[in-house]
């Protein structure tokens, strides 16, 4: 696991109505990768892909009525150091699990589509965008994981078991759409 030895501290204050102002602050620092460690406070590692974005927080902040005083700092000392790093961790650690979860989701829909004889074009075409989907959104998580939490290493091998599994479908697809002579359809040559 790595350490992350600057960190940046986020302090929004919005009116409190209507609620939107806060959620659209909220969602943005979510977006960023923020972690919530108290009251109206947030944390980042001080490091790229993070830092870029309080910029875009600082301006949806203002755009809705409010500040957001951006602190950096380092911890004084190893239990500060810990506390912090632990917020942020429990977050990420989060944020990966519901990913094995939609992997595994994923799995559970080609095991229900095999079960089912359901050999479809379309069914595959769906089922490359939901394995898209999931490749981007672990491209954000990895980039997020300022860590390098051994969860990451999880949700590689689900993410590759995925793929594999899609690949079979995909075969049994193809072969079972072939036309009389054995040939697969597929885009032209």
């Amino acid at each position: 696991m790595r350490d992350v030895p600057a960190w940046i501290l986020l302090l929004p204050s919005l009116p409190s109505e209507p609620s939107r102002h806060r959620v659209a602050v909220w969602r943005e620092l979510r977006k960023l990768g923020a972690a919530p460690i108290g009251s109206g406070a947030w944390l980042l590692p001080n490091s790229a892909p993070f830092a870029g974005g309080v910029d875009r927080v600082q301006a949806v902040a203002v755009r809705e009525g409010g500040t957001i005083a951006v602190l950096d700092g380092t911890p004084r000392d190893a239990t500060a150091a810990e506390t912090l790093r632990a917020a942020f961790a429990r977050v990420r650690i989060d944020e990966w699990n519901e990913f094995l979860d939609e992997c595994r989701k994923f799995m559970a829909e080609i095991d229900k589509e095999f079960a089912k004889q359901k050999f479809t074009l379309g069914e595959l075409e769906e089922e490359e965008q939901s394995l898209e989907r999931l490749k981007r959104w672990f491209g954000t998580l990895l980039e997020r994981d300022a860590l390098g939490l051994h969860e990451a290493v999880d949700a590689a091998s689900a993410l590759a078991r995925c793929e594999a599994r899609l690949e079979e479908y995909a075969e049994r697809v193809l072969d079972e759409n072939a036309g009389p002579d054995g040939t697969r359809p597929g885009p032209a040559a």
